[in-house]
């Protein structure tokens, strides 16, 4: 098919390439959805995803793949992308170095390579006011980082990882990137048994600060971020969940330079919800940005589908807007057409999908805060600590013997009902 402009149509609309829900320009909560939203496109799945799996052969075939020079394939694949990314308005894309252009084993060529490319990138980025949301390097699916990059018991292997993040920085950085994320796909270990987990980490924490120094150096302002996800490819991951990596993060002096990239399916697998992984970075100031995408409930696997659950997305718009949106980053779809969608046309029903159910979800957060008791109900359910005995506890004026003679004095507290049906209901009754 042939490239065309998304335009938004409104509900009512029955047009499959238009937007229903996501009008850029509409304001909600004092900013436009372009604001709130931050949509940026993956380019590895969009772009280099050739729905090859482990039992069967690429369906996905792009006509850049036929040419034979690398530099020159990596072009023709950017004009593509471009055009496609102006095509459905989207600000902001992601890249991993290998995305953008084809890398071998010889550390100058990459350099030459990702440079010649990053150039072609800035171009297009000019004529077309696409913006970089974040960059970073492949470190898991060469062989050499089977046993880990900055984790890895072969410090030759850690020098070079620190030649791609190095590489990768510069491209981020020369392009204005706004951010910068640490995916550790192989960032832990298969076996205790070969594994001396507390040097591995010591390294981690020290790769990083080494990176960080150098981008600070190089006047990379932006906001750094590690993604959390608890296992596969390794079996135990050190970035598990969003609690595990802000300990982390505070134990090595990390936390006022890195906040937390949160991807859907990587929450699920942590056995958590994409709400609470939200909650807890935003409680910690550390909401940086969000991987949208979705799992499959029959699969225990990162499936990567496209987000299509509005009552699942609302309840994590009203963490996001209640947090006062991202902390630099925004909504990276990181999610792939599957096997059998071969059309060009599916990856723009893919987007469209993607974007206007986080915009609806976005208006159903807006009306639940604004039009309801949400917010009241939540602020009277702990109303005992605001005033009292209660303030005096959170205050820290009480000590243990003072709350077991006020447990006498009071008597047994009254059943209170959490109203998680109402609750719930509510989220339905503005969908």
């Amino acid at each position: 098919m042939s490239l065309q402009k998304i335009t938004y149509e409104g509900p009512g609309s029955d047009n499959p390439l238009a937007f229903r829900w996501y009008d850029a320009n509409k304001v909600v909560a004092g900013k436009t959805m372009q604001e709130h939203l931050r949509f940026a496109c993956a380019y590895w799945h969009s772009f280099c995803g050739n729905g090859g799996d482990p039992f069967g052969e690429p369906t996905h075939l792009f006509s850049w793949n036929n040419i034979p020079d690398a530099v020159d394939r990596a072009k023709a694949k950017m004009d593509f992308a471009f055009e496609f990314m102006s095509n459905l308005n989207l600000p902001f894309f992601c890249f991993h170095d290998v995305d953008v252009v084809d890398f071998t084993n010889d550390v100058a060529d990459n350099e030459r390579r990702l440079q010649a490319v990053t150039e072609h990138a800035r171009q297009h980025m000019q004529s077309s006011g696409i913006q970089l949301l974040w960059g970073t390097a492949n470190l898991f699916s060469h062989r050499r980082y089977m046993n880990g990059a900055a984790t890895n018991p072969d410090f030759q292997v850690l020098a070079h990882a620190g030649a791609q993040v190095k590489a990768a920085l510069d491209a981020t950085i020369s392009l204005g990137g706004q951010n910068y994320v640490f995916w550790g796909g192989r960032e832990g270990y298969m076996s205790l048994l070969n594994t001396n987990m507390k040097r591995e980490q010591e390294h981690m924490a020290r790769f990083l600060h080494t990176a960080k120094d150098y981008a600070r150096s190089h006047g990379f302002k932006g906001q750094f971020f590690i993604e959390p996800k608890p296992c596969e490819p390794s079996k135990h991951q050190y970035d598990y969940d969003c609690a595990t990596v802000i300990g982390f993060l505070n134990q090595f002096g990390l936390q006022d330079d890195f906040s937390i990239n949160i991807e859907v399916n990587h929450a699920t697998l942590a056995g958590h919800t994409f709400q609470h992984e939200l909650q807890v970075a935003a409680d910690a100031g550390m909401l940086g940005s969000i991987d949208a995408n979705r799992g499959d409930y029959q699969n225990g696997w990162d499936t990567d589908q496209f987000p299509n659950n509005v009552n699942e997305l609302a309840e994590a718009m009203l963490v996001i807007v209640e947090a006062g949106g991202f902390k630099g980053g925004g909504i990276n779809f990181d999610a792939k057409i599957r096997r059998n969608s071969t059309d060009m046309e599916d990856l723009y029903h893919a987007h469209i999908g993607g974007m206007d159910t986080f915009a609806r979800a976005l208006l159903v957060a807006d009306a639940v805060l604004q039009q309801s008791d949400y917010k009241a109900f939540r602020q009277q359910r702990y109303a005992s600590f605001d005033s009292g005995n209660g303030k005096a506890f959170e205050e820290g004026k009480l000590g243990l013997e003072d709350l077991r003679n006020i447990a006498i004095s009071d008597g047994e507290p009254k059943t209170i009902s959490g109203r998680q049906e109402y609750l719930e209901n509510l989220i339905n009754r503005f969908i």
